[in-house]
């Protein structure tokens, strides 16, 4: 389907008016903290949501949870005389932000920029998502596929709430749009994102008393100080392999050779194939003290999301109605995951970084472009069109 240069700039023109009220959205999304791990914090923001929605004429489904937050699913059907199918609008309701951060960081606008924790990663996002619709049902244009709005509550810890959720939805999608933020000052989108796998690599030593008796003993320590630099070299960044060793544990006492310790260790690949080849390496370690014994737990997190023909013809849609709406629109690889990485993996068409423009995700720098709102919901309302 197509969209007029005219009807596209319409929405824009809109859209740009209604700039004070998406603020207002932004700042009311703002002020309800989510951080993953705040149950309560995460569902007083869907129903909020949700009431927005409501007022859309969605349709509302609560996934409810016991630990996490529950997850919000808003459907809208667009009565077009000739439905098909169905698009799947990813985002998250939680945030790295502990409880208190806007004391700290309080929601305020300066210099073009909305400052505050979320506002970037990823509640703008969230606002250009709601504003694309008002836009759509305001001037009545209506997408022909029904549109399925996901809001998932433990993306910035594993996806293991939304996952399972996520994986379904998409199994019944045409496509996948992602509202993560966008990457860089000029807005790119994602086209890929690496893969990313978590090991723990444990190696197992020997007691002893470290005064009477060091030589019975075994150090765990010593051992693993002389795996990590052999972990580290298994890195190849020109192939997109990048390994990060984060978190090192060991011993109990000084007094003590130490029986055990541990590194936690961060993999991110750009190809699925990449993964069993580094976890087999990291396998085929062998210790060099004798009597120690090492060991390999782990796997995949994310899958990476790859550039394929599905995902390169969304975003030459999207460039094309970016071009219509009067910006150039880019691509990029990103290092960092998102749900996206899962509906790609099962090979569903899905575009990444849609969400707003900005810098500082997950710091107290971060901040999102208060222009990027009505241009990214500009650019969103013409794919729901379109595709």
């Amino acid at each position: 389907m197509n969209v007029s240069r005219s009807d596209l700039r319409a929405i824009y023109r809109y859209l740009r008016q209604r700039q004070p009220a998406l603020l207002r959205l932004l700042h009311a999304l703002v002020i309800r903290e989510s951080p993953s791990a705040d149950k309560a914090g995460v569902d007083r923001l869907s129903r909020y949501l949700a009431r927005q929605w409501q007022h859309h004429g969605a349709r509302i489904r609560f996934f409810r949870q016991k630990l996490r937050g529950d997850v919000l699913r808003a459907e809208l059907s667009f009565h077009h005389p000739r439905p098909q199918g169905q698009i799947l609008l990813l985002h998250h309701l939680d945030t790295v932000h502990d409880r208190g951060t806007l004391r700290q960081m309080p929601f305020r606008l300066r210099r073009g920029r909305a400052y505050g924790p979320g506002t970037f990663d990823m509640k703008s996002g969230i606002v250009i998502g709601l504003a694309a619709v008002d836009a759509l049902q305001h001037l009545r244009q209506r997408p022909r596929r029904k549109l399925v709005f996901l809001y998932t509550s433990d993306e910035e810890v594993g996806s293991e709430v939304g996952r399972p959720i996520i994986a379904r939805e998409a199994r019944a999608s045409n496509a996948v749009l992602v509202l993560e933020p966008a990457a860089g000052p000029a807005g790119a989108l994602k086209t890929a994102r690496k893969g990313t796998a978590e090991f723990e690599f444990i190696v197992h030593g020997r007691a002893a008393h470290a005064g009477l008796e060091p030589e019975k003993g075994v150090s765990a320590t010593l051992e693993l100080a002389h795996q990590i630099p052999r972990i580290v070299a298994l890195s190849q960044p020109r192939k997109g392999i990048t390994v990060n060793i984060g978190v090192i544990e060991g011993g109990m006492r000084t007094n003590v050779v130490a029986a055990q310790a541990r590194a936690l260790i961060d993999v991110r690949v750009a190809r699925m194939a990449d993964v069993p080849r580094l976890a087999q390496r990291l396998r085929a370690l062998r210790p060099l003290l004798p009597g120690a014994r090492l060991e390999l737990r782990g796997g995949v997190n994310r899958p990476p999301l790859e550039r394929r023909p599905g995902v390169v013809r969304l975003f030459r849609q999207a460039q094309r109605l970016a071009r219509q709406l009067g910006f150039e629109l880019e691509e990029t690889t990103v290092g960092g995951a998102s749900d996206g990485n899962f509906t790609a993996a099962l090979g569903i068409p899905t575009l990444d970084g849609l969400g707003g423009i900005g810098a500082g995700a997950h710091s107290p720098q971060e901040y999102v472009v208060v222009s990027s709102l009505a241009q990214r919901a500009a650019l969103l309302a013409g794919l729901l069109l379109t595709l």
